[in-house]
């Protein structure tokens, strides 16, 4: 075994790498930065996405992920040349074996460009996990047991629900809306209601900061009460008179900017509940719904989809690493995964 062996969570947020024997040792934002003529990559990660909102008419900052799918073939393959780059060194003999997880309910084109956009980044051989599964093992969840496990993966643009059983995947549902959405919904607040327009770096400070999702109204406990008082102060632009301006949210205004956003959310994992074979359902009810990813650790999600789904819902252990340590440890394994991969 001379080849290394690389897992990728491709996200629309976040790309997180985990080297073979190592662990993870790359995590940065899905974020390009190409010149506007030759279409030549600048930056990419971190570097990138500093640059988002502030570039000049030369040079673009975008994400080349959509919804959890390539949106742009190109600049992923380059991106993924340079996340493979860091990770082996470029001056390598052996190509690496890599895996990367894509959403649940992707076509096979969307199947395909992930294959051949990995393929042509240099890897030897390209596998494919579905990342509820990966999401399931990284959260530890014992899979290969005849017994129902729930898994809701919230990544930056879906959120992947899944009933798995077995090893595989029973049923699932795959919502195109995620923490980009929720991003979106606090600008779009801001414009309609007080005439500002921020950027996408400032609703997603504002989602981390004050973002709540359950609310509890009566503030009976003085915890409750002080989420409620939360307040933050954002700066942006008057789309009036064109003029800077700083405006202060609160708590509650940003949770009445979100909420629709999440009912969205509850909407794809009440789907996959109906779907549900009695026997799981019951297996369900009785362990609770595993949350995993990046949009579970917006404060009092897990409150919100157990008010609305009436099953206990839980945070898993390091959320946002769960895809990706889910998908190294089905590349260290892959005679025991083989039936859920697909490989080129």
């Amino acid at each position: 075994m001379f080849s290394k062996r690389i897992a990728i969570d491709l996200g629309t947020a976040n790309t997180l790498v985990y080297l073979g024997g190592e662990g993870i040792i790359i995590n940065e934002p899905t974020v390009v930065a190409v010149t506007a003529e030759e279409n030549k990559v600048v930056a990419v990660g971190k570097e990138a996405k500093q640059m988002m909102g502030r570039t000049p008419g030369n040079i673009v900052a975008m994400r080349p992920l959509r919804d959890g799918v390539i949106a742009d073939y190109t600049i992923t393959e380059a991106m993924l040349t340079y996340f493979i780059n860091k990770a082996c060194g470029s001056s390598r003999i052996f190509k690496p074996e890599v895996m990367v997880c894509i959403p649940s309910g992707v076509t096979q084109v969307e199947r395909r460009a992930v294959l051949d956009a990995t393929m042509s980044a240099g890897a030897k051989v390209a596998y494919l996990i579905e990342e509820p599964l990966a999401a399931a093992i990284g959260a530890r969840v014992p899979i290969a047991q005849p017994a129902g496990h729930m898994v809701v993966d919230m990544g930056g643009g879906s959120t992947e629900c899944a009933v798995i059983s077995l090893g595989g995947v029973v049923e699932h549902n795959s919502v195109r809306v995620g923490g980009n959405k929720i991003d979106e919904a606090i600008a779009n607040y801001t414009k309609k209601k007080f005439n500002l327009l921020i950027g996408e770096r400032t609703a997603e400070e504002v989602k981390i900061e004050i973002g709540n999702a359950y609310l509890e109204k009566d503030g009976g406990t003085g915890e409750g009460k002080k989420d409620l008082d939360k307040t933050i102060k954002i700066r942006g632009r008057d789309s009036v008179t064109g003029l800077p301006r700083t405006i202060e949210l609160t708590t509650q205004q940003v949770n009445e900017a979100i909420t629709p956003v999440l009912i969205e959310i509850v909407q794809g994992v009440k789907g996959v509940l109906e779907k549900t074979p009695p026997e799981l359902a019951s297996d369900i009810i009785d362990k609770g719904i595993m949350m995993t990813g990046g949009t579970a650790l917006l404060n009092n999600l897990d409150k919100f989809l157990t008010k609305q789904t009436g099953v206990p819902c839980h945070v898993a252990e390091d959320a946002l690493l769960c895809v990706v340590r889910g998908t190294g440890v089905a590349l260290e394994n892959i005679e025991l995964y083989k039936r859920s991969i697909s490989k080129k």
